[in-house]
């Protein structure tokens, strides 16, 4: 396929280009054939931007610090096709419910690569976590600790443990996703951390294995997380002195954001990477405590840029002096974070890419909510009816959060690489939507 010669913004997927139609493609696929085979609305993902993301994260990382292990933040977006890509690249996996551990083992994870969160895990799910052999399972409250010794020593069972722990910082994020500072509903408090490691050591089934801390998502800026290294030694360095016990792995979760649109500057994963290492480095050096091996968890930044949404424009409503809308065929129920977080995206006409963006209009989905908009007072090409709209950094939360509102059926996934597509989600249809229905 013949190829505009043209740089694309930071916000889109790696393989981006400009057909010799003037049709956006990705990985060599035209968006508007995608549109046409695939149907609207269409999640669409790019398999080079994944496996690119996994390997850099691997290669700063471990360049840094030969004990580092990077594990996908599965939560960002689960399936099973998603999963083996990033398992393929050696990343381990991040669950935080019974769906999500289920998935990794239809995707065949190997157990010892998951690593299982979560607030308030049910006694289903430590079962189901124990009974696959799960490599790590991160506690987060005192009751956990009693409702995980009990099915394991039921099971006879010796369970490997991080304790989650509230750094106390507030990361500069929207306050739904800030989950490290003091008010939160994660992890234990420093203050406790000391009685709870000591506990822990006397439970003969539990092995502890070191801390776990998540301060927030879309950060960015790396300034929080240097901090809460620190945070975390200081803590742990005293909570040392008390128990002798030792800190065998730092797992820092994840967080850091992404060019939702092209003028953002996010953090890089080398600077972050170097940032991270040289800080944990210093700190431990500066504390004469062991060097733990290092666990980053990211999500976002791995999978948020793969992905686009193709929509359909239907009806174009121009209120003189006040606004015009351009109306899509989804909207909330395939990306609640703009309804959720006023989150802001890009977004171009696929079949007119090159034309001006002169038009000032508000991009609004077919869902009966006044708040239902995509993109508020945007500048786009001058949209008609059936022209294809693509959303970029939509891998992320996206598919993760959707829902059936109005009863709407899900979109179809589909994966892309040098010139082919794959669904890998197929499109819901009605009979899905009534599927579990009982009738009276």
């Amino acid at each position: 396929m013949a190829m505009i010669n043209t740089e694309m913004p930071v916000n889109m997927p790696l393989t981006s280009s400009i057909s010799s139609k003037r049709h956006l493609t990705i990985a060599d696929c035209d968006a508007i054939d995608l549109a046409k085979e695939f149907g609207t609305p269409l999640w669409v993902l790019d398999e080079e931007t994944i496996r690119e993301n996994c390997r850099k994260y691997k290669k700063e990382f471990q360049k840094h610090h030969t004990d580092a292990e990077v594990v996908y933040a599965s939560k960002a977006l689960s399936n099973t096709a998603v999963l083996q890509i990033v398992t393929s690249e050696g990343l381990g996996i991040d669950v935080v419910s019974g769906g999500e551990l289920y998935t990794a083992k239809m995707a065949k994870v190997a157990p010892e690569k998951i690593y299982f969160h979560g607030n308030n895990k049910s006694a289903s799910e430590l079962e189901e976590a124990l009974d696959y052999g799960v490599g790590r399972i991160v506690v987060d409250n005192l009751q956990e600790i009693e409702k995980l010794t009990r099915i394991a020593t039921e099971k006879n069972k010796q369970v490997n443990i991080l304790l989650r722990v509230n750094p106390g910082i507030e990361a500069h994020t929207h306050e739904f996703i800030q989950t490290g500072k003091v008010d939160s509903k994660f992890g234990f408090s420093k203050e406790v951390l000391a009685d709870i490691v000591q506990k822990v050591q006397g439970i003969p089934c539990l092995q502890f294995c070191g801390l776990h801390v998540h301060i927030g998502s879309q950060i960015q800026e790396t300034k929080a997380f240097l901090l809460t290294i620190e945070e975390i030694l200081d803590t742990w360095s005293l909570v040392r002195r008390k128990t002798k016990a030792e800190l065998k792995e730092l797992n820092l979760g994840g967080g850091i954001g992404i060019e939702y649109l092209p003028t953002e500057l996010s953090p890089q994963i080398e600077h972050f990477a170097r940032d991270i290492t040289k800080t944990l480095e210093y700190k431990i050096k500066e504390l004469k405590i062991p060097k733990p091996k290092l666990i980053i968890e990211p999500g976002r930044s791995i999978i948020g840029k793969a992905g686009i949404t193709l929509y359909t424009v239907g009806t174009i409503k121009d209120i003189p002096e006040v606004r015009k809308y351009v109306c899509v065929d989804g909207g909330m129920a395939d990306n609640p974070r703009p309804i959720t977080y006023g989150a802001a995206y890009d977004a171009v006409i696929a079949n007119k890419i090159l034309e001006p963006k002169n038009d000032v209009v508000t991009i609004a989905g077919k869902f009966c909510e006044s708040g239902d908009i995509l993109i508020k007072n945007f500048h786009l090409q001058k949209a008609e009816e059936g022209d294809i709209l693509a959303v970029f950094s939509t891998g992320a939360y996206n598919y993760s959060m959707s829902s059936n509102y109005n009863r709407f059926v899900k979109p179809a996934m589909i994966l892309v690489n040098k010139g082919k597509a794959k669904v890998i989600l197929k499109r819901e249809n009605y009979e899905d939507l009534v599927r579990n229905d009982l009738p009276l």
